[in-house]
């Protein structure tokens, strides 16, 4: 049995296929989704959407948005997301160093959200490059 996984941002489908588990960061922790999971909506936080697909693990980077379960079908709903394979190590760790100096520049109260979120999505992007499978 499996579950029929979609994930989708504004602009694009970055994945619509079958998939036997999944484990995905909420704003209250990690879930594991396995067929036959209990139907629930749950916001996604920024981190890590892990998936078996032909019994190999895949990782994708999720930049917030929020998740629908029922009927073994798993609709994802983000304001970005990123495969992997798609990014670019050398890039995503470039990124990475330019949020941690800018969050340490940062004055004010809404720069230093600011700067928090963009750090939290370059972790999310480096985090997801290294647990490659």
């Amino acid at each position: 049995m499996t579950l029929n996984l979609c994930v989708l941002t504004p602009n694009r489908i970055v994945w619509d296929s079958e998939v036997k588990e999944i484990i995905l960061s909420t704003n209250s922790g990690q879930i594991g989704l396995l067929p036959n999971h209990a139907p629930i909506a749950t916001a996604v936080d920024i981190g890590i959407l892990r998936m078996r697909f032909n019994d190999k693990w895949l990782t994708m980077a999720l930049m917030g948005g929020f998740a629908r379960i029922g009927n073994n079908e798993i609709t994802i709903l983000v304001n970005d997301a990123e495969k992997s394979i798609d990014i670019d190590p050398q890039e995503a760790r470039q990124t990475l160093e330019i949020a941690e100096a800018n969050l340490r520049k940062a004055k004010g109260k809404r720069k230093i959200i600011e700067a928090g979120l963009a750090l939290r999505r370059a972790r999310t992007r480096v985090e997801a490059i290294n647990l490659i499978s």
